[in-house]
């Protein structure tokens, strides 16, 4: 695929698994094969450890839950190559810069969470690789996005690129009601940076990701699950299950036939059934007029079919004489008329 950051149902579809595995490795394994089964474009995963992401002194309880839902190196590298050897694309986000060194061959397309986009140190070795970069914007202000992206680009230009760099609207809650979505944001990343724009989504269901495609989200982020039912950890509760990505995977390509092309033209149905002539109005008598007699609005008239001459030919019509007698309703040419 020449566009990495173009998926092959519209899209980019990033199904994001994350920590929804909570530390178990077989759990984690189950989960992305149901991803693979799904057809999305990638599966997503988090690489970090406890001490490599929160402090042990300011933040005790999520430096220990970080670390509850750790994964070995190995396990880590093992969900890679089963996403690869599916022929799909295997993606991470890198809280741990360290592990960049063992992951960077299975990931063609890096993430910046949300939580990152202010951790300059992290945009910078992310950005010195020089890959596809897709980067969520949870809790910024828009001067901090602009600020982020050109942090970026100035750390290599080829983040200028529009198949390099994607921007994601997101709002970082889980979940979130449907008014704290601000689709509308994505065009303005459009228009400020002229970059790749989507959707990373933290409400529940589907619907924001549907209107994100009809708002023009080129790259849609959703977490993943099996099944929300009996599940605590909070990303289960904004996840998609393997019925509702594919469900989502169908509305997708009704949104994108009924958006069809950006060109106006009359379409070949239309041709094919004659309507540009039986919906449109030609010029016709309103009543019978003589040979001789002057026309004017009184008595001439716009009917279907536009047979003869067209509606929009009235006016030069208004004040030319008859060369001919003519019948109301009459199709009528140029050679009747003085």
């Amino acid at each position: 695929m020449s566009n990495p950051l173009q998926g092959k149902h519209g899209p980019l579809l990033i199904a994001e698994i994350g920590g929804n595995h909570e530390g178990d490795f077989e759990y984690a394994k189950h989960l992305t094969q149901l991803a693979i089964d799904c057809d999305v474009d990638m599966v997503k995963f988090q690489i970090y450890t406890g001490d490599s992401l929160v402090s042990r002194l300011e933040s005790p309880q999520r430096n220990a839950h970080f670390k509850k839902f750790e994964l070995a190196k190995e396990q880590h590298l093992e969900l890679a190559k089963m996403v690869t050897d599916a022929g799909l694309r295997y993606t991470s986000s890198v809280w741990d810069l360290s592990a960049m060194a063992w992951i960077d061959p299975y990931i063609p397309v890096y993430k910046i969470g949300s939580g990152d986009l202010t951790a300059y140190p992290v945009l910078r070795e992310t950005a010195h690789l020089g890959k596809p970069l897709i980067i969520s914007t949870g809790l910024s202000t828009e001067a901090e996005v602009i600020d982020a992206v050109k942090f970026i680009q100035n750390v290599n230009p080829n983040y200028k690129n529009v198949e390099m760099l994607a921007v994601l609207q997101c709002t970082s809650m889980y979940p979130i009601n449907a008014a704290d979505a601000h689709l509308n944001v994505m065009q303005r990343y459009r228009a400020l940076t002229g970059l790749t724009i989507g959707y990373s989504d933290h409400t529940e269901g589907s619907a924001a990701l549907n209107y994100a495609v009809a708002m023009g989200a080129e790259v849609l982020e959703f977490h993943f699950t099996d099944t929300r039912e009996g599940k605590v950890f909070r990303d289960h509760k904004v996840s998609l299950t393997p019925k509702e990505v594919k469900a989502l995977i169908e509305e997708i390509a009704l949104i994108k036939s009924l958006q069809g092309s950006a060109q106006k033209l009359p379409t070949q149905i239309e041709l094919d059934n004659g309507h540009e002539l039986s919906f449109r109005r030609a010029v016709y008598p309103a009543q019978a007029i003589q040979a001789g007699e002057i026309l004017s609005d009184k008595n001439l008239t716009v009917l279907r079919p536009n047979h003869g001459i067209d509606a929009r030919d009235f006016d030069k019509l208004i004040g030319k004489k008859a060369l001919v007698a003519l019948e109301a309703h009459q199709k009528l040419s140029f050679d009747m008329f003085e």
